[in-house]
């Protein structure tokens, strides 16, 4: 298992740019199965989570040809159906959550597809009952078959038909599973409640390019005229979000001043304004974003004059995969943050280890913890931590830079999952970082 060794204090400087979206990655390389013509990505994240789905896609089948570390063609000309009786499948397929979103593509095409119990995260419950129940909307039937813990699932002998459903939550994944199996299905399917992210909207734009006919792309509500057959395309992933949010973080805490190229502004929603109400200055020069160093940044308070909260949503609210960054970053700022983790149990249990480096949190409950910033009046100090899940683990990281001394962060397999050699580019900026 490997580890960073980060040397903290230092002020960083210089211009980085962020991967692609690895969130966008995972759905439309499993969009990729709905053809068996080639299907081109580009901008591809060089990260575990998607060479592990690419690796699973082979396993399956599909001819990978990868161009670069950043262009994968995939045809899906011929899937072997008997693979996913294996024990590779089910390994493979458990390690990440992405899995999940081979499901619809499967039975849309193929009229039946497999689903393991998907890996990810440790952030607390995940339920699977929106994907499934969708698909089962469209006239689906499923069952467990062979290995613990498998779904099968399989269309009527006449196909998938279009209908209209009212999502029970906005899932991301679960639209994304729902909108490719709708895509191939008989008539007119009809989502309510459906996730509007900008990755899901990336997703749509591209089936729409493959011959999909899809309605209401970039809101909650879409309509779906299947088609029988879709053929290839090309397709550019966006900047990944949470990299460049992660980077305002980043800058903030260490007093840097970094340039995010290339960061996809327009698609970024709320976040830059969000970090924003924390007290960080920002400029916009063109599509890059512009952190000035800032020896201090002060909470901004409500007009009441009220404690600033900062809780996560479905988009276009504030992305729960930020919230662990706004919360390092909160404990050295000026001011009081009440952080809202509504949409997992789990994912604010690392605080404990920014509690041990001296930070001021009150730990409310699983979903909320009240921070109260240091103003740089007290440096972080260094120790030995683990990283607990992609994001936290980040999170950690950019506490590690801005502390005293010298931090080991453990179990670094779960950065990497997410964030395309990390230490070798924030190295370029400065930063003391070893991996080990």
């Amino acid at each position: 298992m490997a580890s960073f060794r980060v040397t903290g204090g230092n002020k960083l400087n210089g211009t980085i740019i962020p991967q692609g979206a690895k969130n966008e990655a995972m759905q439309v390389l499993c969009a990729a199965l709905l053809t068996d013509e080639p299907v081109t990505i580009t901008n591809l994240p060089d990260i575990l989570d998607i060479n592990n789905l690419i690796d699973l896609m082979r396993g399956m089948g599909v001819s990978v040809d990868r161009k670069s570390k950043s262009e994968v063609v995939l045809q899906a000309k011929d899937i072997n159906h008997d693979y996913f009786d294996t024990k590779d499948f089910h390994e493979r397929a458990t390690k990440l959550r992405g899995s999940v979103m081979i499901l619809g593509p499967l039975l849309a095409r193929f009229g039946m597809g497999y689903m393991p119990r998907p890996g990810g995260d440790k952030i607390g419950r995940r339920r699977l009952d929106t994907h499934l129940i969708g698909l089962q909307n469209l006239g689906a039937t499923m069952e467990t078959v062979g290995l613990e813990h498998v779904y099968r699932l399989v269309a009527p002998k006449d196909g998938l038909k279009g209908t209209y459903m009212l999502l029970d939550e906005a899932s991301v994944t679960g639209t994304a599973n729902i909108v490719m199996a709708a895509v191939m299905a008989k008539g007119t399917t009809t989502i309510f409640n459906a996730a509007c992210e900008p990755y899901l909207v990336q997703l749509c734009r591209m089936l729409t390019a493959m011959g999909a006919k899809i309605e209401g792309i970039g809101s909650n509500l879409l309509k779906i005229t299947g088609v029988e057959k879709l053929h290839g395309t090309t397709h550019r992933l966006l900047a990944d979000m949470i990299e460049v949010g992660s980077f305002i973080g980043l800058a903030a805490m260490t007093g840097s001043d970094i340039t995010i190229k290339d960061a996809g502004i327009k698609d970024l929603g709320i976040i830059p304004s969000t970090f924003r109400k924390l007290g960080i200055k920002m400029e916009f020069i063109g599509d890059d974003i512009h952190i000035p160093a800032q020896e201090h940044y002060e909470v901004e308070t409500f007009l009441d004059g009220s404690i600033l909260t900062i809780a996560d949503a479905p988009w276009p609210g504030f992305t729960p995969d930020l919230i662990s960054i706004v919360l390092v970053v909160a404990t050295q700022a000026k001011g009081t943050v009440l952080i809202h983790q509504k949409m997992f149990e789990s994912r604010l249990f690392f605080v404990d280890k920014l509690i041990d480096m001296g930070a001021q949190i009150i730990l409310c409950d699983p979903h909320r913890a009240n921070i109260i910033g240091l103003d740089r009046s007290h440096q972080l100090k260094a120790t030995k931590m683990a990283s607990p899940d992609i994001r936290a683990g980040v999170a950690l990281l950019i506490a590690a830079l801005s502390a005293d001394g010298t931090s080991i962060i453990d179990n670094i397999d779960q950065i990497d999952r997410g964030y395309q050699d990390i230490d070798g580019r924030l190295k370029k900026l400065g930063a003391q970082i070893e991996r080990m």
